[in-house]
């Protein structure tokens, strides 16, 4: 008989009050799958816009979150690579909200020795985001400045960390004066608090005049227009989420004249669907942890409150990672 194991689900799209907590059955790990016990979960705001229907969903009901870390419980048959007691993460596969999983051995990943798996299920998805952005959307060179909206957020401070090792100059919006510290301590160069500053007329006098290389928005809505002012002539606008309002279609001619920008809307989820692209990243992701990159947690709670969760993130009360914690 399948065994029960806890699990978060939502049967229709809505607010956060849609998740509920209820044990679920989980059959034995089938052919080429790895049976996981989860010791973190991660928190993004792609879960978020699953949840509210911003994104499609595949089928209700359905179990959210794309990344968790934890421990090898059991393995299918074909299997090689992995053992009992193995820890390990994954990223890229719907239906993290649980305590135990069975995932595919092609998206499991090693953790190594001296890597905290909290780091890694909260880092794992903005550490790849933040290679597939640096590494292929545009290659990030020394001297280049960045500017990096919500940058006290979970990919905030990846992309942060991230960019000043290599050799980049960051500028940073951030809500408050303690997101801003903590921005600072991760490396930015400069801090904008948006909310009494012009982040436009900041990001110029920080590139000398001209904007930035790179701008990176997560918020969509008004501050991905404005952001296309804070760009230099030939730089690049990336649009990497909506955490602040729908992203509507661009008009080519807000890109052209006068402003001579270029712009990207990547999806890291589709970048992982490319089997080697997603070796590829996961490795670049353990290599700058095993390095030293920080993931901080701002918000740790019991997986049964992944609605709690999921209000903070939308309510901007949250700084860095949010992990939610299954029951032992």
């Amino acid at each position: 008989m399948d065994e029960l194991f806890e699990q978060v689900r939502i049967y229709r799209q809505g607010g956060a009050g849609e998740l509920e907590a209820e044990r679920v059955a989980l059959a034995p790990p089938a052919a080429g799958e790895v049976r996981v016990r989860q010791m973190a979960v991660g928190v993004n705001f792609l879960d978020v816009y699953y949840r509210s229907g911003a994104y499609p969903l595949a089928q209700l009901p359905a179990t959210l979150g794309v990344e968790g870390a934890g421990i090898v419980e059991a393995v299918g048959s074909g299997v090689a690579g992995f053992a009992p007691g193995q820890r390990v993460a994954y990223t890229g596969l719907m239906g993290g909200y649980a305590a135990v999983r069975n995932v595919p051995v092609e998206r499991l990943v090693a953790v190594p020795d001296g890597v905290a798996l909290d780091a890694v299920a909260g880092g794992l998805l903005r550490a790849v985001t933040t290679h597939m952005l640096f590494a292929h959307v545009r290659e990030l060179r020394p001297g280049d400045t960045v500017l990096v909206h919500a940058a006290a957020g979970g990919l905030g401070l990846v992309l942060t960390q991230w960019a000043s090792a290599l050799g980049a100059r960051v500028i940073g919006t951030v809500g408050n004066r303690e997101k801003a510290a903590l921005a600072l301590a991760q490396g930015a160069e400069r801090v904008v608090l948006y909310r009494d500053e012009d982040f436009v007329a900041a990001a110029r006098e920080f590139s000398g005049g001209r904007g930035v290389d790179y701008a990176i928005d997560g918020i969509g809505g008004a501050t991905l227009l404005r952001t296309f002012d804070a760009v230099r002539p030939y730089g690049l606008a990336v649009s990497v989420g909506q955490a602040g309002g729908t992203v509507e279609p661009v008009d080519l001619m807000q890109i052209g004249r006068p402003r001579q920008i270029a712009f990207a809307r990547p999806s890291v989820m589709q970048f992982m669907t490319d089997p080697a692209l997603y070796r590829e990243g996961a490795q670049a992701a353990l290599d700058r942890l095993a390095a030293g990159l920080r993931v901080p947690i701002g918000l740790d709670l019991p997986l049964a409150r992944a609605a709690d969760a999921h209000a903070a993130l939308e309510e901007g009360r949250t700084s860095g990672a949010v992990l939610l914690r299954p029951a032992p």
